[in-house]
This record gives structure tokens, C-alpha cells and sequence, in this order.
């Protein structure tokens, strides 16, 4: 499938990029708490209502199910869209009321609808922001850019938590929902303070202009590689198939691990559900950080590979301590593995989709795959806690990623010339060469 690429017209002068490239940060650190919402605090609050682990574990899968489905339309639909401030704006006060809804009603059917709404806003956002942050920066300073967006992310998380944690101590969970709004509502601010003559439609959608060099005479006459780029790609196909297996595993940890312990009687429901995620958060900013350089020097590849390897140990430090305590060592863990890959995964997937003009389609193919993992985690995850007891539960959620590790070794001929550093990015021919 073949589509025309968008003539950008408009002027980017350095104030505007300056600008633009400081609200990217501050969208960023905003969009976290607005983007999670209730998140980490859902299970606690529904236990808090009489829930048990298997149903709340199945409503999250409900919206994770929905989230996958919706990744790759509303990737084409970025790619082809210039109106990415406006869908970041509506997306974002979606998820408010879809917050909100929950606060109203905990019934079955009002948690899944929330749930659901709450996935599909996700699914739009987060290639929202990539896909305009390349507008900005374009191909050769998107890893640069990318990793400062993602710490400003993570510690939007880690304040947003902790935040959260401090009024649902005082004043109760439900105070955690005027908070979401709030940040929804500073998002939506940050958005509008980018310029949009910044944005380079073309750039953001994985095509360069003509100062980028010679070789990109079909993409500067529109045309646009389809679909089918996506499934000849043979190293996006194993990222996706690896972040497939480490999500299947990861994606119950962090509320599981918060329902082992308040359920146990050994922490404050907000308070400590507040702590798992400032810790992951803290580490992930640090993780983030170090994945922009380490990715810079040598690649993707090796960044990836720690991030696969840190939750096999996740699962049994979580197995075999049950304590208020064990949120350090625990959490640490999630922050490294998600604050590594948090950079890494879409840096790679913009390298490996350079010059196709289907990069959010890529973002979001890939979001999909790795969604089946997510997605299923929590029912996997809640399942085996309420018939086997939460011990084994998170030994065999930790056991999933050392299939990511067999694929990322096994495989490391091909993945790692993909992998490689800015230097060798972006060009025609890497992108061909990449091609079953």
C-alpha cells in the first residue's frame, strides 16, 4: 500500500525548535501521570471494594487487549495526520474522564469500559509524542531527544506517585483521581506551547528532505513504502517477538507485587503502592539516561539485552520476599529493564524504519506484539496468584523473559548490525540491507 507523503511547508527557525523541544520535555513529564492515571492504583482500589485478584487481573487485560488492537490503525493514522497536537489534546481528555467514570461507579462493566478507554488513549499518545518529537529533531537528533523525553516521563511518574501516595495517605485513594485531572489539564497546557510550524510532517513520519543528502529521490516524490515493510523486517520481528515474552512477564509485576504485600497487612494500600512506583521511576530516569549514551557509543543491542536479562532476577526477588521492604530491590529492577527500554525500543524501531515513511506504523506494530504480552499478563498473573499463591506466581512471570534472552542471543548475528550507533543510521541502504 502506497500513500502520498505530506509536503511540509512550514519554517523552522532555532527559537522554534528551542521551544518546542523544552514543551516536548514538559509534555512529557505531564502526560505520565495523565497517561497511567489511576494505573498502579487500580488494584488496590478495587481490592479496597471487594475485588479479588482474578477479576482485577481480568479487567486489566480487557484494556490491554484494546490498546493492542487500536496500536497499528492509530499509528497510519499519525503517520498520515498533521493535527498531532490536536489528537494529544483529546486523547488526554479521554483518559480524564475515563478516570473519572471509575470514580463513579465500580461496577463490572463501568471498570472495563473505563479500562478500555483509558488503553485506547494510550495507544494514541505515546506515538503521538514520538512521532512529533522526529518532526522536531528529526532522524539525527531523535536519540539525543528521545532519552531527555523519557527522563522528564519517568520522573513525571516518580513525582506523580509520589504525589499520589502523599494524598492517598491523607485523604484517601479517590484524591488520587483530582490529581490525574490536574496533570491531564497541565499536558494539554504543554502541548499547545509547541509550535506547530516546528513540526516537520515529513521527518515525523520517518522521511527526510532534501538537506538530508542525495538517495531519497522517491521519498521526495511521495512516495511511500506500505505496510508490508513492516513484516519484511527481520530484526523489527524478533524485537517484537522478544518484547512479546519480557511483557508477558512484567506486565503483572508491579500491581501483583503491591497486592502480595497490602494483602499480606505488611503496607499502607497508597503509601506503598505509591512507593513501587517512585522507586521504578527514580531508577528508570537514571536508566534512561544511561541508555541515550550507552545506545550512542554502541547500539541497541546491548542496552536491550540487560534490560531482558533484569526480570528473570525481578521474579525472584518477588517470589521469595513478600516485604515491605522488598519494594527496593524489586522496583529497582522494573526501572532498569522499562527505563532501558523506554529508549531503546524506539530509537530502534525509527532507525530500522528510516526513509519508509511508516515509522509510527512500525512504533505501533511493535506496541501491538509486545501488547499481547502486556495484555495477558495481569490474567496470567492474578490466575496464578489466587490458585497457587502469589509465590509461585511471580517465579513463573519472571521465567518469560529468558525466551526474550534466547531470541536476543540466539539471534545476535542479525540484531546486531541493526542495533548499531547513530553513525550508521538512517542511510538507504541500512534500511534495505535490514530486509529478509
Amino acid at each position: 500500500m502506497a500513500t502520498a507523503a505530506t509536503t511540509w511547508t512550514g519554517t523552522q527557525s532555532g527559537d522554534d525548535q528551542k521551544r518546542a523541544k523544552t514543551a516536548l520535555q514538559a509534555l512529557n513529564f505531564f502526560m505520565a501521570d495523565m497517561q497511567a492515571g489511576i494505573g498502579p492504583f487500580l488494584g488496590v482500589f478495587l481490592q479496597q471494594r471487594g475485588w479479588t485478584s482474578g477479576p482485577i487481573g481480568t479487567v486489566m487485560t480487557a484494556g490491554g487487549v484494546a490498546g493492542m488492537i487500536m496500536t497499528v490503525p492509530t499509528g497510519a493514522f499519525i503517520d498520515h495526520t498533521e493535527k498531532k497536537r490536536l489528537l494529544v489534546i483529546v486523547t488526554g481528555i479521554c483518559t480524564v474522564l475515563a478516570s473519572f467514570l471509575l470514580l463513579a461507579s465500580q461496577s463490572g462493566l463501568i471498570v472495563t469500559v473505563s479500562q478500555v478507554a483509558t488503553a485506547i488513549a494510550g495507544a494514541a499518545i505515546g506515538p503521538a509524542v514520538t512521532g512529533m518529537t522526529l518532526g522536531v529533531v528529526r532522524q539525527k537528533g531523535f536519540n539525543a531527544q528521545n532519552g531527555r523525553n523519557q527522563a522528564w516521563n519517568h520522573a513525571g511518574n516518580m513525582i506523580g506517585a509520589g504525589l499520589s501516595g502523599w494524598l492517598g495517605w491523607k485523604f484517601g485513594i479517590t484524591a488520587i483521581f483530582y490529581l490525574t485531572a490536574l496533570f491531564g489539564v497541565l499536558a494539554i497546557i504543554s502541548v499547545l506551547m509547541i509550535p506547530e510550524k516546528a513540526i516537520d510532517h515529513r521527518s515525523a513520519r520517518g522521511l527526510e528532505n532534501d538537506s538530508d543528502g542525495a538517495g531519497k529521490e522517491d521519498a521526495e516524490r511521495g512516495q511511500v513504502e506500505g505496510f508490508k515493510t513492516l513484516f519484511r523486517n527481520k530484526p523489527m520481528l524478533i524485537l517484537a517477538a522478544a518484547l512479546a515474552c519480557f511483557h508477558l512477564g512484567n506486565g503483572a509485576m508491579l500491581p501483583l507485587y503491591g497486592l502480595a504485600v497490602v494483602g499480606a497487612g505488611k503496607g499502607n494500600a497508597a503509601v506503598f503502592t505509591a512507593t513501587t512506583v517512585v522507586v521504578a521511576q527514580a531508577v528508570m530516569i537514571v536508566a534512561a539516561l544511561v541508555a541515550m549514551k550507552i545506545s550512542a557509543g554502541k547500539g541497541y543491542w546491548l542496552v536491550l539485552l540487560i534490560s531482558f536479562a533484569a526480570l528473570p532476577l525481578r521474579g525472584v526477588l518477588a517470589g521469595t520476599f513478600i516485604e515491605h521492604w522488598g519494594v527496593w530491590p524489586v522496583q529497582a529492577l522494573d526501572g532498569i529493564g522499562a527505563g532501558l527500554q523506554s529508549v531503546a525500543v524506539p530509537g530502534l524501531v525509527a532507525c530500522l524504519l528510516s526513509g519508509t515513511g511508516r515509522v509510527n506504523v512500525g512504533q505501533g506494530a511493535v506496541m501491538t506484539v509486545q501488547g499481547v504480552g502486556a495484555s495477558l499478563s495481569p490474567a496470567i498473573g492474578g490466575w496464578l496468584a489466587q490458585g497457587l499463591g502469589y509465590h509461585v506466581a511471580f517465579y513463573i512471570l519472571g521465567s518469560f523473559a529468558l525466551a526474550s534472552l534466547g531470541l536476543w542471543i540466539g539471534f545476535a548475528g542479525t540484531l546486531r548490525p541493526a542495533c548499531e550507533s547513530d553513525r550508521d543510521r538512517g542511510s538507504e541502504t541500512g534500511v534495505k540491507d535490514n530486509l529478509v
